[in-house]
């Protein structure tokens, strides 16, 4: 299926895409070929902005699962998001990129303060905007943040990096016969609760007329071919 070709993106990746095979953490050559990729969807000139997630290094709701109470919880994930946020600039400034951290979470000693028209001026001189400590709120998750971005910066898609190719009836890799679907309505996702996101990010994109495109960040090679309109990938959108 061809997909259009998108301009300006929020590239929305969970923490465990930079641990590698690893069990917590980060992995130095997995983040570097990860900012390889996004450096070369740079230079076929698309804007980009990111949100990492954390689960990496500490997951807020299984914290509170065990005790932990839940706003606590939750700061100390978007302090790990802001983790690999750093570790992402890093990667990519090595590559050549020019990148600014912005955080919802204050910190002025290792990041800018999250100011919508300031990261909007990033982006207008060609820099790839990470957006860290998730809404600056508990209770919400990095996917929504990346939906609430996606907005704030007029984004044509956000573009979700997982493990598997796409939105799929069940879980393939508990179910080998689930469908996987090429297009679906955000309307089948939320009424279905396909997981493709968190409930409130699927809305919000919903409601912003901002599809969703579910592709493989694991496989080589794919962002640049996914971002192209090619390669497997299921894009959730208005409509049936």
């Amino acid at each position: 299926m061809t997909r259009p070709r998108f301009n300006r993106i929020l590239l929305k990746l969970s923490g465990e895409a930079l641990m590698g095979q690893g069990q917590f953490g980060i992995d130095p050559a997995v983040t570097a070929g990860l900012a390889s990729e996004i450096a070369a969807a740079k230079s076929q000139g698309h804007e980009l902005c990111l949100v990492v997630g954390g689960g990496n290094i500490f997951r807020g709701m299984a914290a509170a699962a065990q005790g932990f109470d839940r706003a606590t919880a939750d700061y100390m994930g978007m302090l790990a998001t802001v983790m690999n946020a750093l570790a992402m600039q890093n990667a990519l400034e090595r590559e050549g990129v020019d990148t600014r951290v912005l955080s919802a979470i204050p910190m002025s000693t290792v990041s800018e303060p999250y100011i919508r028209r300031r990261a909007l001026r990033h982006m207008e001189k060609g820099r790839i905007v990470l957006f860290a400590g998730g809404t600056g709120n508990p209770y919400f998750t990095t996917d929504t943040a990346a939906a609430l971005r996606a907005a704030e910066m007029g984004c044509d898609a956000l573009f979700k990096g997982t493990s598997v190719d796409g939105v799929y009836t069940a879980d393939p890799k508990k179910k080998p016969d689930a469908h996987r679907y090429d297009t679906v309505s955000f309307g089948t996702v939320l009424s279905d609760d396909l997981r493709v996101m968190d409930a409130a990010a699927v809305a919000l994109c919903r409601d912003n007329n901002i599809p969703i495109v579910v592709f493989n960040i694991r496989q080589p090679g794919n962002l640049a071919e996914v971002l192209a309109g090619r390669g497997t990938a299921t894009m959730v959108q208005n409509g049936e």
